[in-house]
């Protein structure tokens, strides 16, 4: 029996899709759905961003694009982080796009996207040379689009300078949040991921920005009992009953991708917020109850206003990170897939 269940809902991400295209003005919007589509399922999320108007699919690597060329045979599908030698062949093969971002000679036979570091300091090159015949794009990335806009406006400048001289190339360069907030962005196309699948790229409830999570996690309380002042529960003994406490114990923790820096979040208990006390487990976590509640009351971990952003604060990190250590696997979990 599954101990936790996620759901996907595909109607979602399409909606989405949708609002990242009125935003973006006429620019394509191609779906980022590297590292498993954010934990959210790539060939799921993939095709139904290809329904929603996306034009392009784009992973980290050639064998994440490879089940997706098979998928969607008539789809762009783009790697975006370098690619060895070895495995030029098989993108060849599979007519991908590469994305070249050091000084090396241009693989053969494959289109080529040209990526300029303008300030991530990260992959790129220093200087945009005269692009070659295979040459299809120019891109860069920014470093700062969801917080320091000024930067993010250097970078979209230093981009829009270096590529003025050549035409005929898609131009690329916004992510989620510029796609949102930097209309200078949007040039030719936006490579979008985290708003795709309805998490914020600011840390903030999406609905903001109109956007609707796809990801919903739920479980429900496996046992539940009741601590008498000065007991405790959880490995080091980090909540301590300081009055009688009914707790309820989710069958769910690290193990499955409920991170441990995750205590004192909220997940929500039948139709109340309730927090995570005590250290996270591998295999569960405890929640304060407000009373002695039924073995079996429904806990939902993301969703029904449970935000996966909200959790990242608590944990110190960002909901992508969340989102993609979640353990979708049926060793773990149930995994359904709604709103195809």
């Amino acid at each position: 029996m599954a101990r936790s269940d996620i759901t996907i809902d595909l109607g979602a991400v399409r909606r989405n899709v949708r609002v990242l295209l009125d935003a973006l003005a006429g620019a394509e919007l191609w779906a980022v759905v590297k590292a498993d589509g954010y934990g959210h399922g790539a060939l799921d999320v993939g095709g139904a961003a290809l329904l929603g108007g996306a034009t392009a699919l784009c992973t980290a690597t050639v064998s994440e694009a490879l089940p997706l060329r098979a998928a969607f045979p008539g789809a762009r599908v783009i790697v975006l982080s370098p690619t060895p030698d070895d495995e030029l062949a098989a993108a060849r093969e599979a007519k991908l796009e590469l994305v070249v971002s050091d000084d090396r000679p241009l693989p053969e036979g494959v289109p080529v996207h040209l990526k300029l570091d303008t300030g991530m300091g990260r992959w790129g090159l220093s200087e945009l040379p005269t692009p070659q015949t295979n040459v299809v794009g120019l891109m860069s990335h920014l470093a700062t689009a969801d917080g320091d806009l000024a930067f993010a406006e250097q970078q979209i400048e230093r981009f829009r300078e270096a590529t003025a001289p050549y035409t005929g190339y898609t131009r690329h360069i916004a992510n989620s949040a510029a796609a949102l907030r930097l209309p200078s962005a949007r040039f030719d196309a936006a490579r979008c991921g985290i708003a795709v699948y309805g998490l914020s790229p600011f840390g903030r409830n999406p609905a903001d920005d109109g956007l609707e999570p796809a990801l919903a996690w739920r479980s429900e309380l496996a046992q539940v009992k009741r601590l008498e002042p000065g007991e405790s529960t959880g490995y080091g003994r980090r909540f301590v009953a300081e009055r009688p406490t009914w707790i309820g114990l989710v069958p769910v923790g690290y193990g499955d991708g409920f991170r441990r820096h995750l205590t004192g979040t909220r997940v929500r208990v039948g139709d109340e917020l309730q927090r995570v006390v005590g250290t996270i487990s591998m295999d569960s976590f405890a929640v304060e109850l407000p009373a002695r509640l039924p073995v079996g009351t429904p806990v939902t971990l993301i969703g029904d206003g449970v935000l996966a952003d909200d959790h990242a604060r608590v944990a110190g990190t960002i909901a992508y990170e969340l989102a993609c250590g979640i353990d979708a696997r049926p060793l773990r979990a149930h995994r359904s897939v709604v709103g195809a």
